[in-house]
């Protein structure tokens, strides 16, 4: 269940959700089979084409991971064998560590493992289990997840776009590793998230003038929406990683 809470409550990053209305999402079927993407390149931030949902025999239930686009002079990994190879930002990040450089690498397979992602559990809701990083390496990244209702009859585009401005800051001021969102289902329910190198990058984001733009906008787009604050851990001496609910402090650095 979504639970309604003051817009001001929302400030641990960019506004994490450019979802599509429940009109679309209902021409979906209820089947997870993923559709077949163009490889081309293309803007992160356009609005994906649903003009012919009906013509198409596998649903369009998420869009591939958004990962910020490394620093100068460091590569992406070789683009996976998928029908939802992840996207890259245009605008790079000014830094990145060792570790989070790794779990950047492994997040190119991230996908969600259930098409009710959006009412799910959040550690249940995508292949953590599959994601592997070097055994000697060790750190956590603080997680924001935010589950939203669409308003019937809003109007996405202002968001849409006050979204892309916010996430293309929010990279370029330093700290976000990946952005993912889903598109609603049948009742318009929505899973957006984010996944930070610390919890500071992401409060200071939260800040930034696209970010406090976008916030404002979110308040007429949404019947309700949920904030959840979450911890991957990766320990030393294992290759998996875990995520967890997050109780407090820091988290990162």
């Amino acid at each position: 269940m979504l639970v309604a809470q003051p817009l001001e409550n929302l400030v641990d990053g960019p506004t994490l959700d450019a979802s599509y209305s429940a009109e679309q999402a209902a021409n979906a079927s209820a089947s997870f089979d993923a559709p077949k993407r163009s490889h081309s390149k293309r803007d992160p931030h356009d609005l994906p084409d649903f003009s012919d949902l009906n013509h198409q025999t596998s649903p369009v239930l998420f869009l591939p991971p958004l990962l910020s686009s490394l620093p100068h002079g460091l590569s992406h990994s070789p683009t996976p064998l998928s029908d939802q190879p992840p996207i890259t930002t245009e605008t790079h990040l000014p830094d990145i560590d060792p570790t989070s450089l790794s779990l950047h690498r492994a997040l190119h397979y991230f996908s969600p493992v259930s098409p009710h992602y959006a009412t799910q559990p959040y550690a249940e809701s995508f292949n953590w289990d599959s994601l592997r990083l070097p055994e000697d390496q060790e750190r956590e990244w603080y997680v924001v997840a935010f589950r939203s209702k669409r308003r019937p009859g809003s109007d996405s585009g202002p968001l849409y776009e006050a979204d892309r401005k916010a996430h293309e800051e929010a990279v370029q001021n330093g700290g976000l590793v990946m952005y993912w969102y889903g598109t609603p289902d049948s009742e318009g329910n929505n899973l957006a998230t984010c996944i930070w190198q610390s919890r500071r990058h992401a409060v200071a984001a939260s800040s930034r003038p696209n970010h406090v733009v976008a916030a404002r906008l979110a308040a007429a787009s949404f019947e309700t929406y949920t904030l959840e604050r979450h911890v991957i851990r990766k320990v030393e001496g294992e290759i998996g990683i875990t995520v967890e609910p997050y109780t407090g402090g820091d988290v990162g650095w």
